[in-house]
């Protein structure tokens, strides 16, 4: 199944949108039309500008319906199943499995929420999504002091439970630099030599440079 990917973090506000959005890029400029899909989006402005989803929208080339890409949108900036009981809405997994089946075999990102286990709703987590979808997934780490723990923590459950890793992205998502970030790639792959790491990218101030360094890191993932 080339071409798909499920794109979590290790935490939250570590750049899985900047990644999901770079690969949606690359695979729209080989003209292979992808599907972005990110059904669940807390934290919004209003509920009719899903930032996200809109830039998603736009990196897959803008084809996309967004109400096909965003189906469950909160205010309240929480994991999504808590934002749907502090405002009084219900989701539905049904309709989220139906629009992920609708994309059928094209090329496309899902992206999820915060970590593995971030409340979807009442009976799922992150890494449900990603067990029902049966999407390789890329792991967006923090490139700075904690990614070794919480990258390890990370691969440890997605492993425990048999779904495969296609890479591991450090992204350096603030200005700054901190001591470990020598050392936190080189020690990641000694833990975990099967597993491909990229980057670190770094921060840019410029998004547009930024973006262009991460399509260029996340390129040869994509094929054809």
């Amino acid at each position: 199944m080339a071409n798909r990917f499920f794109v979590t973090g290790t935490d939250t506000n570590v750049g899985k949108t900047e990644v999901s959005a770079a690969l949606l890029g690359v695979m729209a400029a080989r003209g292979l039309s992808p599907f972005a899909f990110k059904p669940f989006e807390s934290g919004m402005a209003t509920l009719d500008a899903p930032a996200d989803s809109l830039r998603l929208q736009r990196a897959a080339g803008g084809h996309q319906a967004l109400d096909t890409i965003s189906l469950f949108r909160f205010t309240t900036p929480v994991a999504p199943a808590i934002a749907a009981r502090v405002e009084h809405r219900k989701t539905s997994w049904a309709t989220v499995m139906k629009t992920f089946r609708s994309f059928g075999r094209r090329a496309g990102v899902v992206e999820g929420a915060g970590g593995l286990f971030v409340p979807l709703d009442a009976q799922h987590d992150v890494i449900d999504a990603i067990a029902a979808f049966r999407l390789p997934v890329i792991v967006v780490a923090r490139a700075g002091l904690g990614t070794i723990n919480h990258t390890t923590l990370t691969l440890g459950a997605l492993s425990k439970r048999g779904l495969p890793v296609r890479a591991v992205v450090l992204s350096k998502s603030t200005p700054g630099r901190d001591a470990s970030e020598p050392f936190n790639r080189a020690e990641l792959e000694r833990r975990f030599p099967s597993v491909e790491f990229l980057g670190p990218v770094p921060f840019l101030r410029s998004q547009a440079r930024r973006d262009a360094a991460l399509r260029r890191v996340l390129s040869p993932l994509v094929s054809g």
